[in-house]
């Protein structure tokens, strides 16, 4: 049976989350810039680059980018938007990155990508991964949940309809983990048949994240609350880790 991860970033995930924006994308850009602090040219992954919106950014402003992502579906796409040509795309495991020590100056992984699996050491070997592939000093961004903001803003069943289908959204927190059900409905049933899918990411608090990182032996120069916030505060809607490879 297929882990969740790998059934659900195809066709039908474009359509549940095609409002994410190219405009938003800059502006997240923008400060990430001023956070890293990267010399003209330098040589940044975009870890679970998705559809490349952060990618195509930062490849705008001159880096030298590469989009790294599980799902075939999600880089074709990302390879479709204008001045894809300029960036490396390449399909990955994010616990077994394909890519020589120290070849990056920075990695950033973004508006969640991160908490997939079951266990912590695959989540330690992700962070691994990432402290190998940067050069000494390189930086990085990780960009995860909050949870106590997850917990209080948690909204159990959305739905919705876009180009004659029925989105329905069920979250709950169990088990450590924030849970989502998605099922896609047809509006007609000769339209199609009904989809179902499932998304599971670990709920780790700021300490925990911060002790998975130190055992990764990444250093944490600040940590953010959003891309507006310059502190992260308990409220925050983000925990956006900053900080570099020791």
């Amino acid at each position: 049976m297929s882990a969740w991860y790998e059934e659900s970033f195809g066709e039908d995930y474009l359509r549940v989350y095609h409002y994410r924006d190219e405009q938003g994308a800059a502006h997240e850009v923008h400060e990430m810039i001023s956070w890293l602090r990267l010399d003209p040219g330098a040589k940044v992954l975009d870890l679970c680059c998705g559809m490349g919106r952060h990618s195509l950014s930062l490849a705008e402003k001159g880096y030298d980018v590469t989009g790294m992502d599980l799902s075939e579906v999600l880089l074709d796409e990302a390879k479709k938007e204008p001045g894809a040509n300029r960036i490396r795309w390449v399909q990955g495991d994010m616990r077994e990155l394909p890519f020589a020590d120290g070849e990056f100056d920075a990695v950033v992984n973004l508006f969640t990508s991160f908490g997939y699996f079951e266990q912590d050491d695959e989540h330690v070997r992700v962070l691994q991964e990432i402290r190998r592939v940067l050069r000494p000093e390189g930086r990085f961004i990780i960009d995860f949940m909050n949870p106590p903001y997850v917990e209080s803003h948690l909204k159990p069943y959305t739905e919705r309809e876009d180009g004659g289908l029925k989105i329905e959204e069920r979250r709950k927190i169990e088990d450590g983990f924030v849970k989502k059900h998605i099922t896609i409905l047809p509006e007609q049933a000769e339209n199609g048949q009904r989809r179902e899918y499932d998304e599971r990411v670990k709920l780790y608090t700021l300490d925990d994240f911060t002790t998975l990182l130190a055992e990764a032996k990444l250093e944490v120069d600040e940590v953010r609350g959003s891309y507006d916030e310059k502190h992260y505060e308990k409220d925050s809607p983000r925990m956006i880790f900053v900080g570099k490879r020791f």
